[in-house]
């Protein structure tokens, strides 16, 4: 029987994050991927000679190299990976529109407060002493559920523009209905508007080679195709992990990577799983237009978040999926990319697990190409007529995201119930990503880095 100081459960970033931190000081470290590739929620596919990212809009927190204290560039060091060497590209600039208003920002917060100014004069100056609340809070200090909703109220008392900022931060990153904990709320105000959007030079495949690498230089093994079936106990004690192929793995400490409800059955955890499942998981569309007929908005845009309604509710929708807001992006509107022959529209939208898990087979196929077309044709609304042009199309649900992942109920953020500490009823077994509350990708992989330094390192 196989034995390690660390079992890893899952491949995804916060899970290669952990190991590569765990294997850099000498443990013994082994990460089980169910798939045949790393990468989790985000991942990539090939199809028709084209490579497919899946989650990768754009990464957040973006910071220039030797600003010690932003999130991305100490991930790189608790990696010992070399921020100066990696390539960046940061975003041309995205905008809210919202019910016939619109906000447009980029990674220097000046322009959303010019915008803010120009849009909602009234409001500048509380939006200002807004930034100051922001700042002044601790978003990882141990603290009750607090409301971000009344704490705009409080201090912008005007809620259509609360609704506009919390549009993209809810869909980028809350695993809540209708509101979200101010400290969440912080953290992503933080890493979309004061830090702003990137992405890697490459691909998501080359990121992936780079962190596996780097993890195996340390001495760690990673294990594809190898599905866990239990988490093996003994009282207060993980003893390891047994896989679906009967294979045991022993191991001194186990992190689990799979979310709290899937984690919960795996371990055989006294509960009730479906209180920790998200509600919230999406459906996204992608679509690859020559750029000869690109709509003109593209050259501008990286990301436009759409909505059409009066109020923002951010909640699973009582249809298929819910079109009336959204998330376009345009993959290759970052600076510095090389203009492609075929433009990329990514169009997210959020779905209701329920109604999508309990089609009939003979039924999900033409479903899911009725609901693909309502999306297409809500963002055809912002960015223009690119349906007839339209030489790739494919598109993903929450029953996709499901299978994939292990994420109950294709919950992208997980359960609205955090684990912030890690901590399980076992001494040895610990939570990390998003059931912890890091979000995005940044996020994601500094969880990984915490859980290691707090509970194995230690």
């Amino acid at each position: 029987m196989a034995a390690y100081q660390l079992l890893i459960i899952g491949g995804g970033l916060s899970g290669i994050a952990a190991g590569i931190r765990a294997a850099r000081f000498g443990l013994n470290t082994l990460i089980l991927e169910q798939h045949h590739r790393p990468g989790g929620l985000n991942s990539y596919y090939l199809r028709q000679g084209r490579l497919l990212e899946t989650g990768l809009h754009a990464m957040t927190n973006f910071a220039p190299p030797g600003v010690k204290q932003a999130p991305l560039n100490r991930l790189f060091r608790q990696l010992h990976l070399s921020r100066q060497r990696f390539a960046v590209h940061e975003q041309l600039g995205s905008e809210i529109r919202f019910a016939g208003r619109s906000l447009r920002f980029t990674n220097e917060i000046a322009l959303l407060e010019e915008e803010i100014a120009r849009e909602f004069p009234e409001a500048i100056d509380r939006f200002r002493r807004l930034r100051s609340a922001i700042a002044a809070c601790d978003p990882f200090a141990a603290a009750p559920w607090r409301s971000t909703r009344q704490f705009l109220d409080q201090h912008l008392r005007h809620p259509l523009l609360a609704d506009m900022l919390l549009l993209p931060l809810m869909i980028y990153g809350n695993a809540e209905e209708h509101d979200m904990d101010l400290g969440q709320f912080v953290i992503m105000f933080r890493a979309i508007f004061e830090e702003g959007f990137f992405r890697p030079g490459g691909t998501m495949r080359e990121f992936l080679d780079l962190l596996a690498r780097q993890f195996r230089e340390f001495g760690g093994e990673l294990r594809c195709r190898c599905p866990v079936a239990a988490i093996e106990t003994d009282g207060d004690r993980v003893v390891g992990a047994r896989l679906e192929s009967g294979e045991v793995v022993a191991a001194d400490t186990v992190l689990s990577t799979a979310g709290l409800p899937e984690t919960m059955r795996l371990a055989g955890w006294a509960g009730d799983r479906d209180r920790y499942a998200g509600r919230m998981s999406f459906m996204e569309t992608i679509s690859f237009v020559p750029r000869a007929a690109a709509p003109a908005l593209i050259p501008d845009q990286t990301i436009v978040f759409y909505h059409h309604g009066p109020r923002f509710d951010y909640r699973r929708p009582e249809d298929y999926l819910d079109t009336s807001w959204g998330v376009i992006c345009f993959p290759g509107n970052f600076s510095g990319l090389p203009p492609e022959d075929a433009v990329q529209i990514r169009v997210t939208n959020a779905a209701s697990y329920p109604l999508w898990r309990g089609l009939a087979a003979e039924d999900y196929g033409p479903v899911k190409e009725r609901w693909t077309q309502a999306a297409i044709a809500a963002s055809e609304e912002i960015v223009g007529n690119y349906r007839p042009s339209i030489v790739y199309q494919d598109s993903f649900t929450p029953v996709t995201i499901e299978r994939f992942t292990r994420k109950a109920q294709g919950a992208v953020y997980g359960s609205g119930i955090k684990l912030r500490d890690g901590v399980t009823p076992w001494t040895n077994l610990f939570i990390a990503g998003t059931d912890q509350g890091y979000l995005g990708i940044v996020g994601a992989m500094l969880s990984g880095v915490t859980i290691v330094n707090q509970h194995v390192l230690r």
